[in-house]
């Protein structure tokens, strides 16, 4: 499938062998998809976008965002949940929420884990809470706010997962040779 006026084809081979997946459920903001998308080109973690979002994928600013890095980043859309669940063989998901008990510093990441994180105003719908209740985790905030950027809260949760399963090590290896 090429959804990319972007010009870029996604990656539909392999698409399950990335060493961390993340999930933008329904996004609504371009500009957090493309930094998502950056980060995501930082880790060599895959990006899967679940429609409908509120965007074009060849909007500007989702381009703008992702800066030059779109042509190296690992990506699909899927159109539903079913579809992305149909994609994997016994996914760990883990669900960035609010409602989650588990702090994500409380999380143990494997390799292959998925990150999911819900649309930028709602969140991920009571659905998907009640049917990972043991799956969601949390960013503790001990401040007056209830919720991060959804870039940022990806990023937070994203790097720790990387460190967890050795990819930061990977990475500077990499640039220790260059």
């Amino acid at each position: 499938m090429d959804d990319s006026s972007l010009g870029i084809p996604q990656s539909a081979s392999a698409s399950t062998t990335a060493p961390l997946h993340v999930v933008l459920y329904q996004p609504q903001i371009p500009q957090n998809t493309g930094n998502i998308a950056r980060s995501c080109v930082a880790l060599g973690a895959k990006l899967w976008i679940v429609r409908p979002t509120t965007f074009r994928l060849d909007s500007s600013q989702l381009k703008r965002a992702g800066l030059d890095y779109w042509k190296f980043l690992a990506w699909e859309t899927v159109d539903s949940w079913e579809e992305l669940l149909g994609r994997f063989e016994n996914p760990r998901l883990w669900l960035v929420t609010k409602f989650g008990k588990q702090s994500y510093f409380e999380t143990k990441f494997a390799a292959g884990d998925v990150v999911v994180l819900g649309r930028e105003t709602n969140g991920l719908p009571e659905s998907l809470r009640n049917a990972y209740a043991d799956r969601l985790i949390n960013i503790p905030m001990p401040g007056q706010v209830r919720s991060l950027n959804q870039a940022n809260a990806a990023a937070i949760v994203m790097f720790e997962a990387a460190r967890q399963i050795g990819l930061l090590n990977n990475v500077a290896l990499l640039n220790a040779e260059s």
